[in-house]
């Protein structure tokens, strides 16, 4: 290559890098595997040392992790979290037994422990309480996520015992366990959001919510595995892991105290099988020296310390066959593909099946029939065909097509522009679709009707007893016919019944996220019911009317819009007004603080450091303010945050209405 080139290669994988360190720390939506983004950062690191004339102030190797998120308080680390170096051979870990040998001789130990797959945090305590909890932030400085951390179980608030540092830093890791993973990322998909990828970019979009009560709705884990003083109190790392451990801190129980590299060795490779029985994700092994002493002696680099490095697992990966593409039509009608293949043992388990994603995906890997498929499972919990093996392709294999219809009840498949998602509009005469919007409607977290479970759903469906979530209401009138099923007796019917009558006293709130709105979460439902009041006034709401309500965008107003365009749907509505749901919330009276914002009107938008938006709307109408739903010449103020929206500023600049931060807002009631 030219000098030209070269200096082009270093710019173009700076910002390539910095740009996934971006996704992966901040976004926690990673995009490609840490082999693929360690080789490059390897590529880069020679390039640089070979020509440093180029090195770039801002290259991912001067610095660790990414930028800070803006929605917490950013703290500085008192002990720089600084990340390892890292390996995926051997050799490497031979040369830096060496180099330490080299160092500081052979009288040595090494602590191996399991390198956990999830976000690092930085606890500090003050005579024996929890006072702050960061992440790693940039390493540098991070987020305080002190209230989200506190509602994890495994962190001690306050330390019981003796002997510990009056002030001091632990170091850990926040995960998931696979199970409740599977569990939560399950009812994301029912309520029709975004699943996570694998536990831990739930791990961390979780500790990076900004309220804490959802926070303590998630299992969390955390792992804490390294102290730090001001004053040493401890001689080796593997004295300190035992006496935090007693302290009450949770401390893995599979970290092994090894006398030589042959030991580690050993370590790694019982771990390479043993891994996939763990109820958790680990991706490598780290490995410490054990002296703090020698720990000193060997000191660090801009980047690293010397006297430690981790091993990393490459993905399990596999060659099979694949035998079909099927397609699966869910609740809201998106199809999505899904490779059936000839099993094959991977990673513990036996694999059959693995997810295509949409259609972009089979013409990306250009599938065709009969293809040996390269699969992996390793960060993604669900396997994936990762390539093709063209070599092995047979030369009359057809290629596979995405389907132009639905594949279930024939209706034109639609696929929106900026989506990569093929639906089914057929929503009404769908019969996954009809079938999966009742088993939403019924389930725990929209109206929690006991005694009918998604089988009963599919057998009344099939006997048609219901096509509609509003014949549920009408299913007394059918009680002689449901005592002809098989394993469905009078007290299974009165259950369910019960439940079905029961289920009329739940709130809007859930009346609204049963219902199966395209993109209307659980968490969007509230704000929504909260904000309009009843269904009238939403089904009446304009494109500005939504996206002024909290967490509403784009893609949700105009579904909720697009939704209600549909008569079929009203008339659902209607029905199950007339059978007594709820369509209203109930409104409780406010108490006024004040009276100094009486006659004032207000709307809030974009992000604020201190508030939420809904604190700020709550203390607007306790001094006696008027929250109003679009901007007009009748607003008295426009509270604006953060990545506020440009047309909804552009217009209130246009009205010469005052424009005032959420800080301005507290001194007017000053």
């Amino acid at each position: 290559m030219s000098l030209f080139e070269i200096k082009e290669r270093i710019e173009s994988l700076v910002k390539e890098l910095n740009e996934h360190n971006y996704k992966y720390y901040v976004l926690a939506q990673p995009v490609i595997s840490d082999f693929e983004f360690d080789k490059k950062l390897e590529e880069l690191t020679a390039l640089e040392k070979e020509y440093p004339e180029y090195l770039d102030p801002e290259s991912p190797t001067r610095k660790v992790g990414g930028d800070i998120t803006k929605e917490f308080q950013t703290v500085k680390h008192k002990w720089p979290m600084l990340s390892l170096g890292n390996t995926y051979n051997e050799q490497d870990l031979k040369d830096f037994d060496e180099r330490v040998r080299k160092a500081i001789g052979s009288n040595f130990e090494y602590v191996c422990e399991l390198k956990f797959d999830g976000l690092s945090i930085s606890l500090s305590y003050e005579n024996g309480k929890l006072i702050r909890a960061v992440t790693r932030g940039n390493g540098t400085q991070g987020d305080d996520v002190t209230n989200n951390a506190k509602t994890i179980q495994s962190i001690p608030k306050s330390i019981k015992g003796s002997g510990f540092p009056e002030s001091f830093d632990i170091r850990g890791e926040v995960f998931m366990h696979r199970a409740a993973f599977d569990r939560l990322n399950n009812e994301r998909i029912e309520n029709n959001e975004v699943p996570y990828a694998n536990p831990r970019n739930f791990a961390s979009g979780t500790l990076k919510m900004q309220d804490s009560s959802e926070v303590a709705k998630r299992p969390l884990d955390c792992f804490l595995y390294f102290l730090y003083a001001d004053k040493l109190i401890y001689n080796t790392h593997w004295e300190s892991l035992e006496a935090v451990k007693k302290l009450g801190f949770h401390v893995c129980e599979h970290s092994k105290l090894c006398s030589n590299i042959e030991d580690v060795l050993e370590f790694i490779h019982y771990w390479d099988e043993k891994r996939f029985g763990l109820s958790y994700d680990i991706d490598g092994i780290v490995i410490k020296v054990n002296n703090y002493t020698q720990q000193q002696e060997l000191g660090f680099t801009a980047k690293s310390p010397r006297w430690a490095i981790s091993y990393k697992y490459k993905a399990q990966e596999v060659e099979t066959i694949l035998e079909k593409v099927t397609y699966q039509v869910g609740r809201t009608g998106a199809v999505t593909p899904v490779a059936n293949l000839k099993p094959v043992l991977l990673a513990g388990t036996t694999v059959k099946r693995a997810t295509l994603h949409n259609a972009n995906e089979i013409k990306r890997l250009d599938l065709h029939e009969g293809d040996t498929v390269l699969v992996e499972k390793g960060g993604e919990i669900i396997p994936k065909i990762i390539a093709v093996n063209t070599s092995k392709r047979s030369q009359y294999a057809l290629k596979i097509n995405y389907p132009d219809i639905c594949p279930e009840c024939g209706s034109n498949l639609q696929r929106k522009e900026g989506e990569a998602v093929h639906y089914c509009p057929n929503d009404e005469g769908c019969p996954p679709q009809i079938v999966g919007k009742m088993q939403h409607f019924i389930s725990r977290k929209a109206m929690n009707i006991e005694g009918l479970g998604h089988e009963t759903i599919e057998a009344f469906y099939r006997r048609g007893f219901i096509e509609h979530i509003s014949d549920l209401y009408l299913l007394h009138e059918k009680e002689d016919q449901l005592k002809e099923i098989e394993r469905f007796g009078e007290r299974s019917i009165r259950n369910m019944l019960e439940g079905i009558e029961k289920s009329k006293q739940m709130p809007f709130e859930k009346v609204l996220f049963g219902l199966g709105i395209r993109y209307v979460g659980e968490t969007v439902a509230k704000k929504i019911a909260a904000y309009f009041k009843d269904i009238d006034s939403l089904m009446n709401a304009s494109y500005d009317e939504l996206i002024s309500v909290d967490e509403i965008g784009e893609r949700i107003a105009e579904s909720i819009i697009e939704y209600f365009k549909e008569p079929r749907h009203k008339e659902q509505i209607e029905a199950l007004r007339i059978h007594g749901l709820q369509f209203e919330s109930v409104q409780n009276t406010i108490e006024l603080a004040s009276n100094k914002l009486e006659g004032k009107s207000f709307i809030i938008s974009g992000v604020f450091e201190k508030y939420s938006r809904d604190e700020l709307k709550e203390l607007i109408e306790a001094n006696g303010g008027k929250i109003l739903s679009s901007i007009s010449a009748k607003l008295n103020y426009l509270v604006a945050g953060d990545n506020m929206g440009p047309s909804k500023l552009e217009k209130a600049v246009k009205l010469q209405i005052p424009i005032i931060s959420d800080q301005e807002l507290v001194e007017m009631l000053q």
